[in-house]
């Protein structure tokens, strides 16, 4: 017994110390790293800093950040998450240039950025973050007119910035640029993945900008009220003079609005009419699904499509999926149901129980529809006649419910 209380944390490996460092927050880490020489070598070590998550410390500024990138953030950083001060009374400029030149160069493996309630509008464009970056993520944060637009190989502005950042982040860097200096710029953005979540100030000019990202294959748009269906049609990828133009490596769309009741006119999705060569996922949500559905018939290359947040009728369903051949998964998400043969929605399609669009009928008013619902398969009458459509395809519900008639 004796032996067991003179026991203390010199005792055990610093792998399992590090291990139970791992369960601080940035915050702890550093305040632990106060407590002696050995914990601040321990707290320093590029395991704890691989994910670093700041959007819970409201108190962050930028003279914290120099701090952290000084200290503790190094080589091991992977994802990085951030909150800005567009919502704290405090205000101020929160990621400057010289932070995130510095960023770059002390951190060349960041591969994930966040940012959260972020004012970016003193940033030139987006070519200021790390080259390294591979999905960026903005929720609720405001950009410029020229945000991501990026400049040509030739182009004079910031040679200099670029030049210093791409000697001083080292060898791992530099090959990178050699790689690919067969297809992409040395200036060129490597994004592959842009998420944009209630972000108003977003508009068809940034997205006619993505254009010009040769690396961008997933795109996602949710509350993005100022993407009309114009900017959408001419950022499609179509054939051109020279080849494929538009967002031609985008493999992944999603638009959605489940915000604001102003602008639920506004139908982005109507864009996809166009046709989007190369597009295989789409996912609609919220005001967007329904004119979604109208143009997602001409998405030849679509393979996946995903449904969420909405109100839909069996019939509407049925009538957009069957020129939909190639599609393999279709998923429903927190989608309220509305049996086929019910009156709104026979008002709302514009044609009554006469027409079943060659599809099975039998069976599917409300009264037939209750009582062939069981716990294993709550929607027997849509997956019954989408099987008939689409044979290849897989189904799947999740958290959806069914909206009977109360009369």
């Amino acid at each position: 017994m004796d032996e067991f209380k003179s026991c203390n944390l010199d005792y055990f490996p610093e792998n399992i110390l590090i291990d139970v460092l791992s369960y601080l927050s940035v915050r702890e880490l550093v305040r632990a790293g106060r407590v002696c020489k050995k914990w601040k070598r321990l707290v320093k070590d590029q395991r704890l800093w691989r994910t670093v998550d700041l959007t819970a410390w409201k108190g962050v500024t930028s003279r914290i950040l120099w701090v952290l990138l000084r200290q503790y953030l190094g080589c091991g950083l992977r994802c990085l998450r951030l909150r800005g001060l567009l919502l704290s009374a405090r205000g101020g400029t929160f990621l400057s240039e010289s932070w995130l030149r510095a960023l770059s160069t002390k951190c060349p493996r960041l591969s994930k950025l966040y940012l959260l309630h972020a004012d970016l509008r003193g940033l030139p464009n987006c070519q200021i973050l790390p080259l390294s970056l591979r999905v960026l993520e903005l929720r609720g944060c405001e950009l410029p007119c020229g945000f991501f637009s990026q400049s040509l190989p030739n182009s004079p502005a910031h040679p200099h910035d670029r030049a210093e950042a791409t000697s001083s982040v080292g060898a791992p860097q530099q090959g990178r640029g050699q790689k690919g200096k067969g297809s992409v710029s040395p200036l060129g953005i490597c994004i592959e993945r842009l998420v944009l979540n209630n972000v108003p100030s977003f508009r068809d000019q940034h997205l006619q900008s993505l254009t010009s990202w040769e690396k961008l294959s997933h795109l996602e748009l949710r509350d993005t009220f100022r993407v009309t269906a114009n900017g959408l049609r001419s950022c499609a990828a179509k054939d051109g003079v020279s080849g494929v133009e538009g967002l031609s490596r985008l493999k992944f769309l999603e638009i959605g609005i489940t915000g604001r009741q102003g602008y639920q006119l506004q139908m982005a999705s109507l864009g996809l009419g166009a046709g989007w060569l190369g597009l295989e996922e789409l996912s609609l949500g919220g005001k967007e699904v329904g004119p979604g559905l109208l143009c997602a018939s001409r998405l030849k290359d679509l393979k996946r499509l995903c449904l969420w947040t909405c109100t839909l009728s069996e019939l509407q369903i049925v009538r957009s999926c069957r020129m939909l051949r190639g599609l393999r998964q279709l998923e429903f998400l927190d989608v309220i149901f509305q049996p086929r043969q019910s009156p709104p929605v026979d008002d709302e399609e514009g044609g009554g129980g006469e027409e079943q669009d060659g599809v099975e009928g039998a069976g599917a008013g409300p009264d037939s529809y209750e009582e062939n619902r069981t716990l294993d398969d709550p929607f027997p009458s849509l997956r019954r006649s989408l099987a008939v459509l689409l044979p290849s395809c897989t189904l799947a519900f999740t958290n959806c419910s069914v909206q009977m008639n109360t009369d």
